[in-house]
């Protein structure tokens, strides 16, 4: 069946029709092309709680689990409900989910593969989803063996709107920045020629209608900056943009590559373990490299030194070459 004929099936009614479109959008991105579970391509089935594509085999894994656990929805061949695409939609496919069920994924536990047992995949599919066993126990979002039909991704991120940093209850949050990121500005590597030999190229970040710069590095295509940039982070933020240009005195700045960062990796694992400074040096998420995205490897979440940092390397986009690597450091407004 091709694309276009996958959602014929879903629901007629416009408000249906609205959302479809936009659950139809999230299937096509790379990293849902694929089951979340074992890699098999053109999953046609998904987890609507959980927030993940399957395909048939890990689909009927998710299932035999129950509704409280995984609720298994056809993409091509059942109706889907408002709540059900928001779902699918707030969480943000396959690499968001993995980045929070995956995060503690031992070297020695690899996921199933196509060709897999039923037995191993139903072995791993338990313990990701049903006893958490790759998440830490501070960061798991029900007890073992006591899931409701809450838990997801997204139960991690409501943290924003119903719990303060500190994990007191608050009625309603109505702060305008949620926590600020101190970004390390580190270094070029093999930036684009915009002049005869070289560029003199400096960095902007752009969060929201906050910007950013860094100095200009005269004649430099491996330039090293170390500067620290400071951003708030809104309510509702979007990707931290960078983009990289060449100064010019006498015209227009050439613009030498861009690329974006995902951001809620970071934040929802640091909204879901709280107040850094009160454990030791971890692993605490991960913002995993696809085809979507500028990652060069991927980015692992640390608590280091009581504080929450992101190691990113970026390979520019839109551009003939060029390499930028940050630092980020999460710092909770309490």
């Amino acid at each position: 069946m091709s694309t276009a004929n996958r959602y014929q099936h879903i629901k007629s009614t416009k408000p249906i029709l609205g959302k479809a479109r936009k659950l139809k959008d999230l299937m096509l991105k790379s990293d849902n092309r694929i089951c979340a579970d074992c890699g098999a391509p053109d999953p046609k089935w998904a987890s609507a709680n959980i927030g993940v594509f399957l395909c048939l085999k890990c689909g009927d894994v998710h299932r035999a689990l129950g509704p409280d656990v995984s609720k298994v929805l056809s993409v091509t061949l059942d109706d889907w409900s408002d709540s059900d695409i928001d779902s699918m939609v707030e969480v943000g496919g396959n690499s968001y989910a993995n980045s929070i069920y995956e995060a503690f994924l031992p070297k020695d536990h690899p996921k199933p593969k196509l060709n897999s047992t039923m037995e191993y995949r139903t072995k791993f599919i338990r313990a990701k989803y049903e006893t958490q066993d790759f998440l830490t126990p501070s960061l798991r979002i029900a007890s073992k063996g006591s899931f409701n039909s809450t838990n997801s991704v997204k139960s991690v991120t409501s943290n924003f709107t119903s719990t303060s940093i500190s994990g007191k209850h608050v009625a309603e949050d109505t702060r305008e920045f949620v926590g600020e990121l101190n970004i390390t500005v580190v270094r070029g590597i093999q930036l684009a020629v915009r002049d005869m030999l070289t560029s003199d190229p400096y960095v902007i970040l752009l969060l929201g209608e906050q910007k950013a710069q860094t100095t200009v590095k005269p004649s430099d295509l491996n330039p090293v900056w170390n500067e620290v940039l400071k951003l708030s982070v809104p309510r509702n933020y979007g990707p931290l943009k960078l983009q990289v240009y060449d100064h010019d005195t006498f015209s227009a700045d050439d613009i030498m590559g861009e690329a974006e960062i995902d951001l809620q990796p970071m934040i929802t694992a640091a909204m879901a373990f709280g107040d850094p400074s009160r454990i030791g040096d971890m692993q605490i998420g991960r913002w995993f490299m696809t085809k979507d995205n500028a990652l060069l490897k991927d980015s692992t979440v640390n608590v280091v030194a009581g504080k929450v940092k992101q190691e990113v390397h970026l390979k520019l986009q839109n551009v003939e070459s060029g390499e930028i690597e940050l630092e980020l450091e999460w710092v909770p407004i309490l």
